[in-house]
C-alpha cells in the first residue's frame, strides 16, 4: 500500500479529478461539499494497480469477488441524497467494498459504521482508510442485510448493493427523521430514498440503477 501515490500522476492526477468533477456538475450534482470531497479523494487508491489509470472515468470498475466500485456519478448522487436534509452524525454503510464510498462519507459525516460480507475486501478497505488517516470509521465483517445492531439508530443509512426488498432490520435501525438511500430490485432496479416519519416511512424513487445484489446470510 505504501508504494501507491496518493496524490496521483498522469491519468490519476488532480487535474484529471477536476475534469471528473466537471462532468459530475454537468450531470446535475450540485452539493459543493460532495463535489470537493470527490475532487480531493484519490479514487485510484481503491483499485488494483492494473485498473488505477481508469479511476477517474465515470464508470463502474471491478474490484474482485464479482464486486464493483460504483461509478463516480452514483457515489456522488447517493451521497448528495443522503445529506440533502442537512449534516449527519451517525451513518451506516451496507457494503464497504473497496472502501471508496466509505472514505467519501467519512469526510462528510461525524461517524461511519460500515459492514462488508467479503473479508478480503474489508481487509483492503481498512488498509486504505488507514492510509488516508480516516479514523472516524468502524468496520465489521458481517451480513449487511442485518445492519449493525447495537450501533444504531442511525440518522443516515446507505447501501451499495441492491436487495429485492428493503430489509426490515435496516428500516428499524433508522432514527426518526433519518434517511435510507438504497437501490432496490432484481433485474430491474431503482434508487430509492426512504425517510422515517412519525407515522411510517416515506419512499421516493429517484432513478434507474444497476448494482450487485445484496444477498442475506452469505458472509465470506
Amino acid at each position: 500500500m505504501n508504494s501507491v501515490n496518493i496524490n496521483g500522476i498522469g491519468m490519476t492526477s488532480l487535474r484529471t479529478r477536476e475534469r471528473l468533477v466537471g462532468r459530475l456538475v454537468e450531470q446535475g450534482i450540485t452539493d459543493s461539499r460532495v463535489l470537493e470531497v470527490m475532487r480531493t479523494t484519490p479514487r485510484h487508491l481503491f483499485l488494483d494497480e492494473a485498473m488505477a489509470h481508469r479511476a477517474y472515468e465515470d464508470t463502474s470498475l471491478p474490484i474482485g469477488f464479482q464486486q464493483t466500485l460504483s461509478r463516480p456519478y452514483i457515489v456522488a448522487r447517493m451521497t448528495e441524497l443522503l445529506l440533502a436534509a442537512g449534516p449527519l452524525s451517525r451513518v451506516l454503510e451496507v457494503g464497504s467494498g473497496s472502501g471508496y464510498q466509505t472514505a467519501i462519507l467519512a469526510q462528510l459525516v461525524d461517524q461511519v459504521w460500515s459492514v462488508e460480507r467479503i473479508r478480503p475486501l474489508l481487509t483492503k478497505a481498512r488498509q486504505r482508510l488507514r492510509q488516508l488517516r480516516l479514523r472516524n470509521v468502524d468496520l465489521r465483517h458481517a451480513d449487511g442485510t442485518m445492519g449493525w445492531e447495537g450501533a444504531g439508530p442511525f440518522d443516515g443509512i446507505i447501501s451499495t448493493a441492491a436487495p429485492e426488498h428493503i430489509p426490515e432490520e435496516l428500516l428499524q435501525q433508522l432514527a426518526p427523521g433519518g434517511r435510507l438511500v438504497i437501490p432496490v430490485g432484481g433485474d430491474s432496479q431503482q434508487l430509492q430514498v426512504v425517510i422515517r416519519g412519525d407515522e411510517g416511512f416515506d419512499v421516493q424513487v429517484i432513478e434507474a440503477v444497476h448494482f450487485v445484489p445484496l444477498r442475506p446470510g452469505t458472509v465470506k
